[in-house]
C-alpha cells in the first residue's frame, strides 16, 4: 500500500476580522445592521439579536461592543451584572446557551432602564422560547426590541468564502466557489471551517485549492447538500 505523506504546514493564527468594514451586509442582515448602527438611538434600551449558529450575531455584537464600549456580562446568582449595567452599556452573548438567573437578568434590565444605559443580548432562540419562570422578567423581555437574523443566502455565502480566502492571500475560481456554496451547510461558521481546512490541506500537500480538495473537505465535514 502506498502511503501519501503530507508536509505539516506552519500554523499561522488567522483572527476573524470583526470590524464594521469587514461586515458583508445582505438582505437578511439589514435589520440587524440598522439597529447596531443606530445605537444609542434605539427604540428600547434592550435589544435582542436572534439567529442560528453562524448567522453573524457575534460579528455584530463585536462591532457594537467596540462602538459602545460595552462590558460583557453573565447575569447569574451573586454576579454584579446589575451594578455594571448601571454605569455601562452591557453585552450578554448566547443567552440561550449560557443560561442565566431570572432575577439577575431582571435586575440588569431594570438597571439599564433606570440609568439610561443599553443592553444587547444575542441568542439562537427568540426570548419567548427561553426557560423563563419569573413573570416580571417575561414582561421585560416582551418590551425589548427583537431582531431576527435568518440563514445566509448563497450570494452572501459566496462573498464570505471569497473574503475569508482573500484574508489568507488565497484566490479561488468563481466556479469552485459556486460548487462549494451549493454543497455546504448554510452558515457563516461552516464557511470559516471550510476555508481553514482547505488552506491547511493545500499547504500540507503543496497543491492548489481545487474541486477534489473541496469535495474532500465537504465530505469530511459530513455536511454536503444534495444537488438536484
Amino acid at each position: 500500500m502506498v502511503r501519501k505523506f503530507e508536509q505539516l504546514p506552519l500554523v499561522f493564527k488567522h483572527e476573524p476580522q470583526t470590524g464594521r468594514d469587514d461586515l458583508l451586509v445582505s438582505e437578511r442582515l439589514k435589520a440587524a445592521v440598522t439597529i447596531i448602527d443606530s445605537w444609542p438611538r434605539w427604540p428600547s434600551p434592550v435589544v435582542i439579536l436572534a439567529g442560528p449558529v453562524g448567522s453573524g450575531k457575534s460579528h455584530l455584537a463585536a462591532i457594537w461592543r467596540e462602538n459602545s464600549a460595552a462590558v460583557a456580562i453573565h447575569p447569574t446568582v451573586d454576579s454584579n451584572a446589575a451594578e455594571i449595567a448601571a454605569a455601562n452599556a452591557v453585552l450578554f452573548e448566547d443567552a440561550d446557551r449560557q443560561g442565566f438567573d431570572d432575577r439577575a437578568l431582571f435586575h440588569v434590565i431594570n438597571s439599564v432602564r433606570e440609568n439610561g444605559t443599553s443592553l444587547l443580548i444575542t441568542s439562537r432562540l427568540w426570548p419567548m422560547s427561553w426557560p423563563v419562570e419569573l413573570p416580571d422578567l417575561r414582561s421585560r423581555l416582551k418590551a425589548a426590541t427583537v431582531v431576527e437574523i435568518g440563514e445566509p443566502d448563497d450570494e452572501l455565502l459566496a462573498q464570505v468564502l471569497v473574503k475569508l480566502l482573500a484574508d489568507r492571500q488565497l484566490a479561488v475560481d468563481d466556479r469552485l466557489i459556486g460548487y462549494i456554496v451549493a454543497r455546504m451547510e448554510r452558515s457563516l461558521e461552516a464557511a470559516q471551517t471550510i476555508v481553514e481546512r482547505l488552506d491547511h490541506l493545500a499547504l500540507a500537500r503543496g497543491t492548489r485549492i481545487n474541486r477534489a480538495l473541496a469535495l474532500e473537505v465537504l465530505d469530511t465535514l459530513g455536511k454536503t447538500r444534495e444537488i438536484d
